[in-house]
């Protein structure tokens, strides 16, 4: 199987790999792990938040990479463009948890050309 399927998979799992420190902490209650006050503020604020965000990105990527292979886009380029939207996904959890809101926007933006290329990829094959 080809990495940019695997990517995928990888894009599927980043969200729960995203809040897990945050549960590990004595004051989180595995019975109610949706409870609001646990996640209003500080770290686990922003890794509810990026979790959030990753669930959000990842249809339309899946969907795009699925496209681009599909349709006859560039092997190699694909490939590239699903390990840069995976690198961006790992540096924008890191700047969502260490509070970099500026440099977190550029590497989202970064990830949305990403999955819009690979759609498209297939128009310029």
């Amino acid at each position: 199987m080809s990495f940019p399927l695997w990517s995928i998979l990888i894009a599927g799992l980043l969200p729960w790999l995203t809040i897990l420190p945050a549960k590990f902490s004595r004051d989180f209650d595995n019975s109610d792990p949706r409870d609001p006050s646990y996640w209003k503020d500080g770290f686990r604020k922003r890794a509810r938040a990026a979790e959030s965000n990753g669930l959000e990105a990842f249809p339309l990527y899946a969907v795009s990479v699925l496209i681009a292979l599909a349709y006859g886009g560039d092997p190699d380029w694909i490939s590239k463009l699903c390990g840069l939207f995976i690198a961006m996904r790992l540096l924008y959890i890191a700047c969502y948890w260490l509070d970099r809101a500026a440099l977190r926007s550029l590497v989202w933006f970064i990830g949305l050309i990403c999955t819009v290329a690979l759609f498209s990829s297939p128009a310029w094959s």
